[in-house]
This record gives structure tokens, sequence and C-alpha cells, in this order.
């Protein structure tokens, strides 16, 4: 695995500078990491009614809830904007879904956006993305792969989002999700990432080696 990463590496610094999400963000190397996005599948329970789904966003804790009234279907830990570009707070709505979508504009055209649920205005979305556990993004929400995936058949055009400091259940269920932290990870090469493989491999929540 160690050879892996320095091949990995090696060819993301041939590469010049590769985004790890469409938010643009570039990895640093930490030690003693926790676990990483990719290895972590959140439980998940279908609602009842589809029209009584809400997603609730923690900017503090960067937590993530989907739930039907006071139950909660889905709880993830999340990546939100940074202090100089923060993940618009209030209640929105989901505006499109699109399930293999790419960054259009410059720096990083061509990056998938895996999973992307827009919910203000064109440009801010959540999607699949690497997470770290502070806030790291130009104002989308980055999920780890598998919440991305979940979130996406569960959550529909319409389903209200609340963006907020906190929310009432950062304390009891977000206390119990791990800390995330992807920045250790190497870049995929942009060849694969602008490849349809990397479509065809987040369908079935894996992305390259990880």
């Amino acid at each position: 695995m160690k050879s892996l990463t320095k091949i990995l590496a090696g060819a993301a610094a041939a590469a010049g500078v590769v985004f790890l999400s469409s938010c643009g963000s570039t990895p640093s190397t930490t030690s003693n990491s926790p676990g990483t996005a990719f290895s972590f599948d959140p439980p998940v329970t279908q609602p009842t009614n589809r029209s009584a789904v809400k997603i609730a966003i923690s900017t503090s804790a960067q937590k993530m809830y989907i739930v039907e009234g006071d139950k909660v279907l889905l709880a993830s830990p999340v990546a939100v904007g940074k202090a100089s570009s923060p993940t618009p707070k209030g209640t929105h709505r989901i505006t499109s879904k699109t399930k293999h979508r790419r960054r259009q504009s410059q720096p990083g055209a061509g990056y998938p956006m895996t999973y992307w649920m827009s919910f203000y205005s064109p440009a801010y979305g959540m999607h699949w993305g690497f997470v770290k556990p502070y806030p790291c993004t130009a104002g989308c929400v980055r999920m780890p792969l598998n919440t991305a995936r979940k979130a996406f058949d569960i959550v529909s055009v319409g389903t209200p989002v609340n963006v907020s400091s906190t929310q009432p259940w950062d304390a009891t269920v977000g206390a119990k999700l791990p800390r995330l932290d992807d920045s250790p990870l190497p870049n995929p090469p942009m060849s694969y990432m602008k490849s349809s493989k990397v479509f065809t491999d987040a369908d079935q929540g894996k992305m390259w080696t990880f």
C-alpha cells in the first residue's frame, strides 16, 4: 500500500495541481490521522413519507442530518465552507439533482462532482468530495462517498435544507459520528478523475483504490 501511495502521489505531482473537490483544495499531510471518508458507510433508514424529509446542516459541528420529523434517517460528517467562503446559512431547498456531474469552470474544470444536489443558486450544492475535519470548501457541502450515494437516493428536488451554526442533533447523534480526515490521501490522477470509470466506481461505493 505504501508503494501504491507513492506512485499515486508521484502521478499527482506530475500532473500538476489537482483539486480534491469541485470547491478546490489540495491535500496536506498529517500524522496519526483519523479514518478517511472512503471507509465511512453510514446506516440509512428509508423514509415513509418523502415529502416530510428535511436536511439539516450544522456548520460548527460539520455534520449533516437527513430527518423525517424528529427521526434521523441518515447522519454524517461533512465539510463546509471556510470563513472566506461560507456555506450560505438559512433555509433553502434542493433545486436540482445530477448524479454524474462535472465542474464546468476553472480551476479544476472536468473534476467530478458526483451526486450533485444544488440548494442555493446554481453554484452551491451538496456533492461527493474529500472531507476534512475543518471548514475547507468554497461554500459547497462535501460528503463522504457512501453518504452522498445514500443521500441522493432519499432526497428529492424541493427537499428543505436548513444550514445553521448548530442543529438539535449535534449533542446526541452527531456526537457519536467519527472524525474523518481525507487530508493524508494522495490525489488520484486527473486521467482517472476525468474518465467515465470514476462514475462507475462511485456508483459502486468506491473511488480509485481508497
